[in-house]
């Protein structure tokens, strides 16, 4: 069985949001998944995603926190000034952290830990609605 679904996220302001129960919502054919994986690809360069915490907001800001000052707007050295000073930074974060997450999926459900969530880093202070790629494929649930 394989599926494929485009997942428009609503806009967000710069920082760690968790998205796990968007994804889920945008997915009905997850629930008639045995056993399988569910990979999703951010279609931007100035935003990524993560598998964290998702219990505490306070991981969500930590991690913006030290994003923001590990890659910090308005850096010198870059070049690619053109579209603002969080565009360089942004990209050089979603290079960091990635474009993608593959997901194990069982019994028609996310198999992620309990503490675990899908999560979109946005690194743009005014970055858009943001666009996934979904593929599941696996085997049905019979």
């Amino acid at each position: 069985m394989w599926e494929r679904a485009t997942i428009t996220l609503r806009p967000r302001p710069r920082g760690v949001h968790l998205v796990t129960r968007e994804v889920v919502e945008a997915l009905p054919a997850l629930a008639r998944v045995r056993v399988g994986l569910l990979h999703l690809f951010i279609r931007h360069t100035s935003a990524s995603l993560a598998l964290n915490e998702n219990a505490s907001p306070e991981v969500r800001a930590d991690l913006e926190a030290w994003m923001s000052s590990a890659v910090p707007d308005g850096w010198p050295g870059f070049r690619h000034t053109l579209e603002g000073p969080d565009d360089m930074p942004a990209h050089v974060k979603a290079v960091i952290v990635g474009e993608s997450l593959t997901l194990p999926v069982g019994d028609g459900r996310l198999e992620l830990g309990t503490w675990q969530g899908v999560h979109l880093l946005e690194h743009r202070d005014d970055g858009g609605p943001r666009t996934l790629t979904a593929t599941l494929w696996g085997e049905p649930l019979r």
